[in-house]
């Protein structure tokens, strides 16, 4: 039986408690690698890290004008088109989730919260662009 959007919104809101949302961003991860994706999101696996980035911020702008126009509905549902984008990417850059999630443990056990970090205290250098990803030199040593 398939149902259309709105029900099955419904039935997931009556359900959600039984998952974590650490865990479902984990199952979705985990389904990245699989070979029979959707064709939406085979394309944008496939996709260059650039096209990848570019889309989460995206995603991220209309969260924020979702917001600054007072539409709850709204952030609701491009806040969970940012976690998918921000898993592709996360994927593409060979970071697990579970790293994100240590992070996040450590910053709160440090601060009290799950803060922002000051910019001194933030993360290195980026890498030279046109660096291959981990996961393009993981298929690169595979072909």
């Amino acid at each position: 039986m398939t149902m259309d959007l709105r029900t099955t919104r419904a039935h997931v809101a009556r359900n959600v408690s039984a998952a974590t949302p650490a865990h479902q961003l984990d199952h979705l991860f985990a389904q990245l690698d699989q070979a029979d994706l959707p064709t939406r999101t085979r394309r944008l696996v496939q996709a260059s890290v650039d096209k990848k980035a570019k889309k989460l911020v995206e995603e991220a702008a209309e969260v924020a004008l979702d917001a600054a126009q007072g539409s709850r509905r709204g952030v609701v549902q491009e806040s969970a088109d940012l976690l998918y984008h921000l898993a592709v990417l996360w994927h593409e850059m060979g970071v697990r989730p579970d790293e994100v999630w240590a992070e996040m443990e450590a910053r709160a056990e440090a601060y009290g919260i799950a803060q922002k970090l000051e910019k001194s205290l933030a993360k290195p250098a980026p890498a030279a662009k046109g660096k291959p990803t981990p996961k393009a030199k993981k298929a690169k040593r595979a072909s």
